[in-house]
């Protein structure tokens, strides 16, 4: 598993429910949430046991004027801790993201485009909870929705299926090429 495609899995994840509230409009829907999970794998045969917290504030605002659309705001910080089986060394992700829906334009034809962005922060720590990994930055994207007619209920809508794009790539420092499994070796040996 390759530490960028975790991370975009991340981003795409958090991406899927992008959006940004108004200044002193009355919430459709807002709350926070925590999810937890753990489970094992191997890791390029390294036994691994993964244990995951994630704590979730959303919102959900119509915003004043002619736009009908709701617009969405979500902060997530968390922690990612793999525990190497084999020596029982831990390598340890504390992450934040946040992101929102930044421009929500109606396409005319039923769908509509929701143009966001998304910041946050990585930081990897070894066994010894040395920082040795950091990563930061903001991405900017667009994604098509089909409003089904209701463009003040975001309860039907559905995400057009391959809409998803980059607008501008990720900012920031960007930990690319590196090999997810030889780096967790590395630091939990």
């Amino acid at each position: 598993m390759r530490l960028r495609t975790l991370l975009a899995a991340v981003a795409l994840a958090a991406a899927s429910v992008i959006a940004g509230p108004a200044a002193n409009a009355t919430p459709i829907d807002s709350g926070h949430f925590t999810d937890s999970f753990t489970e094992t794998f191997d890791c390029d045969g390294t036994p691994t046991q993964h244990d995951s917290t994630a704590n979730v504030n959303f919102t959900f605002n119509q915003r004043g004027g002619k736009n009908v659309f709701p617009y969405y705001r979500e902060s997530v910080h968390g922690t990612d801790v793999f525990t190497n089986l084999d020596t029982g060394g831990t390598y340890t992700n504390h992450f934040t993201a946040n992101s929102r829906d930044h421009k929500i334009v109606d396409n005319g034809d039923g769908t509509i485009t929701i143009y966001g962005q998304g910041s946050g922060t990585s930081v990897w720590r070894d066994q010894f909870n040395k920082v040795v990994l950091k990563d930061t930055g903001q991405i900017r994207y667009a994604f098509d929705v089909d409003y089904n007619g209701t463009p003040g209920n975001p309860d039907d809508d559905i995400e057009v299926p391959d809409s998803f794009r980059i607008i501008r790539e990720s900012t920031g420092t960007n930990i690319i090429d590196r090999d997810f499994c030889e780096d967790f070796v590395l630091f939990t040996s």
